[in-house]
């Protein structure tokens, strides 16, 4: 049984571990650090989407009409005889 506990909390201590001593593996040195550099641009940007309204129509309409299909069968009558 003591053995059984000491593998389960090797195994939690190692999941947990590796991915921090991953990142610290990797991470760069302070004096090579890559800054990021603003650039301007002539263009205004296109935010808008263009046809997300339509989508989102289609969709609350296809929504709207599952509900009213699925509350007015009313037919429960059997298939068989």
């Amino acid at each position: 049984m003591k053995f059984r506990s000491i593998a389960a909390a090797t195994a939690v201590f190692a999941l947990t571990a590796s991915p921090v001593l991953a990142q610290a593996a990797t991470s760069a040195p302070v004096s090579s650090q890559v800054v990021r550099a603003a650039q301007s641009s002539d263009k205004d940007a296109d935010l808008e989407g263009g046809s997300g309204i339509i989508i989102a129509v289609l969709a609350a309409a296809a929504i709207i009409g599952g509900i009213i299909l699925a509350a007015s069968n009313d037919d429960d009558a059997p298939v068989s005889p």
